[in-house]
């Protein structure tokens, strides 16, 4: 079975000590706006990701022609 690369070996306890820590650095009202400026960055990243493979798809040459 294969693991995410981003948590590696991490057990289920070792999640929540850093969840914990993340809540305890941040507080509650801030992990929200967190989440949300990670979600557009995320978002930004993978449109600029689609706009290049569409550049890239749209030079090579189609077959027939």
């Amino acid at each position: 079975m294969k693991q995410l690369l981003l948590f590696g070996n991490f057990g289920a306890g070792e999640i929540i000590i850093i969840a914990l820590i993340v809540l305890l650095l941040f507080g509650g009202k801030k992990i929200p706006e967190l989440m949300k400026g990670i979600g557009k960055g995320v978002k930004s990243f993978k449109d600029g990701v689609k706009g290049i493979e569409e550049d890239i798809n749209s030079d090579e040459p189609k077959k027939g022609e």
